[in-house]
């Protein structure tokens, strides 16, 4: 009997299903958090959508009990992997004391968790990866096996962060994995007035490291990649650059509107590649999500995600005085 592909790649039966309800609670709450922007009550978004097969298919692929991660602003899919809550997403789009991220101090998207080792990020895109490449520094000076992982979108890959970054942990041979989410468009601009060469992995050449482009709407083969590049840089073989290839199905946030820069016919095209569909496509396929698997989890996902708004729109915001905490050494 011959495998099937998640059985091939090392992964098991339940671990292929989670990947999936990971994606799908991801752009659950995404979808709600649009919905509280749009009806007044949560002030941005920024979205995951049409991205998550990328982040939940890497986020599998490492070890996270051990690695660290430096998220960019899309990365609910990533976040949720690694053991970020939906109420605690929540709390941070409500800007409440209770968000783990800021301390509702900071805008949504603004990860940072120290329990489960995601590094707070920062409003000026790239800065996360010469944090990562630091972090990968450590593992290596400590002789530790630990990997990072960060994340950017392509438009990110034209900073001066980039270079420095992959340059130090090329030369370094640091066990730090890049994966950039190409969705097509840094805010307005498409991918073809951002890039001189043809894929962003091209660029890995230049820092002394493999760079890989690979199908950012399948999370098996984002895996694939993902834990290779994680197994080289435990044997000390250095870090990998993945450029994993998808579109934003959103607006870019919720302050923007993009039928100024591209056609709906565009994202109508777009969505008939959406993961959620084609990833459940596969499993159904297999005999994995029966319907009444689908029906539990598409049945308690929206449970959480209800709970988890009701929790962080009733929690209590920070009291003034806190502005000062976490600024000076008290």
């Amino acid at each position: 009997m011959s495998k099937n592909r998640h059985e091939v790649l090392g992964l098991t039966d339940e671990q292929a299903l989670g990947i999936y309800r990971t994606m799908l609670t991801a752009r659950k709450i995404d979808e709600r958090m649009w919905l509280l922007n749009r009806a007044g009550k949560i002030p941005f978004v920024i979205s995951c959508q049409g991205q998550e097969a990328s982040q939940v298919g890497a986020s599998y692929a490492l070890d996270r009990d051990i690695d660290y991660v430096a998220p960019y602003y899309r990365d609910l899919g990533v976040v949720l992997a690694f053991g970020m809550t939906a109420k605690e997403l929540m709390l941070s789009a409500f800007a409440k004391a209770e968000d783990p991220n800021s301390g509702g101090r900071q805008m949504p998207g603004h990860f940072g968790q120290k329990k489960n080792r995601i590094l707070s990020g920062s409003s000026p895109v790239t800065t996360q990866l010469p944090h990562a490449v630091g972090v990968a520094l450590a593992a290596k000076m400590e002789k530790k096996d630990f990997v990072s992982f960060t994340t950017l979108g392509e438009g990110s890959s034209n900073q001066g962060d980039f270079h420095e970054g992959l340059n130090f942990a090329g030369v370094h041979k640091l066990p730090v994995i890049t994966m950039v989410e190409n969705n097509k468009y840094a805010i307005s601009v498409p991918i073809e007035k951002q890039l001189a060469c043809e894929n962003v992995s091209d660029r890995a050449q230049g820092y002394g490291m493999p760079g890989f482009t690979v199908d950012g709407n399948d999370p098996l083969a984002v895996y694939e990649v993902v834990k290779a590049a994680r197994e080289r840089a435990v044997k000390g073989e250095g870090p990998t650059l993945v450029e994993a290839v998808s579109y934003r199905l959103t607006a870019h946030s919720s302050d923007d509107d993009d039928r100024l820069y591209r056609e709906s016919e565009e994202v109508e095209e777009a969505k008939k590649k959406d993961s959620i569909l084609t990833y459940a496509a596969y499993l159904k396929e297999i005999d994995l999500l029966t319907e009444e698997i689908e029906k539990k989890m598409i049945e308690e996902i929206g449970a959480l995600v209800n709970e988890a708004t009701d929790y962080a729109e009733n929690a209590a915001y920070a009291q003034p005085e806190d502005a000062l905490k976490y600024v000076y050494e008290e």
